[in-house]
């Protein structure tokens, strides 16, 4: 039975059908990071509106609809055809999952069970306070696992879970996960100095403490909040025992000038070229991920090969996704989770 509206896979193309029996519409026109924004086509016979594209390089694909009106007015929705739906820090999304696409494992295991604290963290470098979200269960010891962005992490790429369901598997050792607010995100996490140096000698002197930790601790990051991580991680390696980095933004001016409207863009260029520059390195087990679609791929492959050549010990994947939280997620497993077995064994 031909469908008459939402999306689907079909053999090497992506359909998507958006019905309007008397055409009330002027446009329909897809909005998604990588695939641009085409406009549908009007089918008569059909009452709607269609479009189809050549798949990409991609399990899935979040994506909305603008909808322009006759009178010229525009609203974005998200597609009524097509109930899946993926969170993120904008809302949530239409998402099609294409047949070969499956959802992580651990989504649906039983967890472990353990205990949330807020632990509240001066950073005086930044004249600024945080409050950490921590988990702990038992039999964590001196493991931390820092995650950048942490709240976010939590809410929409579910780490608490896979950490807590990856435990009750015995899949990794116990750890405590410690999810740490962005504050002034495109501050902080743009290569900055005076973070760098908080989180090193102000942030993790204390929570460790706090924890009854004293081990290096493995730091996690997505986008800016990679590029964070491993910049403090160079910054201060006696901290570090390995780094889970998804996406990084580690701009270059070869591969990233559109970035270049970013207030910190030269900030962070600086720093990534000192970084690839280098002979040798802070060099400790590092997992570096990004998705096939994105303009990051580049700079990752870029950085991982640097990284690599310095001394670490370096693991690096695509994932068939873009730059979101849902591809992260599924990201974790087996990428993160090697990871925290190499070096927590």
């Amino acid at each position: 039975m031909e469908r008459v509206a939402g999306a689907w896979c079909d053999g090497s193309a992506v359909c998507f059908r958006f019905p309007d029996q008397n055409q009330q519409l002027a446009s329909v026109r897809l909005i998604c990071q990588f695939l641009g924004s085409p406009e549908f086509r009007y089918a008569p016979d059909r009452h709607g509106w269609d479009l189809r594209r050549p798949r990409p390089e991609t399990a899935r694909i979040e994506y909305k609809l603008e909808l322009t009106h006759r009178d010229g007015r525009r609203e974005t929705v998200c597609d009524p055809g097509n109930p899946r739906r993926a969170p993120g820090g904008f809302g949530d999304s239409s998402v099609l999952w294409c047949p070969d696409y499956r959802e992580p494992d651990w989504l649906h295991l039983p967890t472990a069970d353990g205990d949330w604290q807020d632990v509240r963290l001066a950073a005086p470098a930044l004249k600024a306070e945080l409050t950490a979200r921590v988990w702990s269960p038992a039999g964590a010891g001196g493991r931390v696992l820092l995650a950048h962005d942490g709240p976010d992490y939590d809410m929409y790429a579910e780490l608490g879970r896979f950490a807590a369901a990856s435990i009750a598997a015995g899949r990794v050792a116990p750890f405590h996960l410690v999810l740490l607010p962005a504050g002034e995100r495109l501050e902080w996490y743009a290569a900055s100095s005076p973070y760098a140096k908080s989180l090193g000698l102000e942030i993790l002197p204390v929570l460790l403490d706090r924890l009854g930790a004293s081990a290096p601790i493995v730091g996690a990051g997505a986008s800016l909040g990679a590029l964070a991580m491993l910049h403090a991680q160079r910054r201060a390696p006696e901290r570090f025992a390995g780094l889970f980095l998804q996406s990084g933004s580690y701009f270059q001016r070869r591969f990233d000038a559109q970035e270049s409207g970013f207030a910190r863009y030269q900030r962070i260029t600086r720093f990534v070229s000192s970084v690839l520059k280098a002979s040798t390195g802070p060099a400790i087990a590092a997992t570096l991920t990004c998705g096939t679609v994105e303009e990051n791929l580049a700079n990752n492959r870029s950085m991982a090969a640097a990284l690599r050549g310095q001394g670490y010990e370096v693991t690096f994947a695509e994932n068939r996704d873009a730059h979101n939280w849902i591809g992260w997620r599924d990201a974790f497993d087996p990428h993160l989770t090697t990871l925290l077995q190499r070096v927590w064994p």
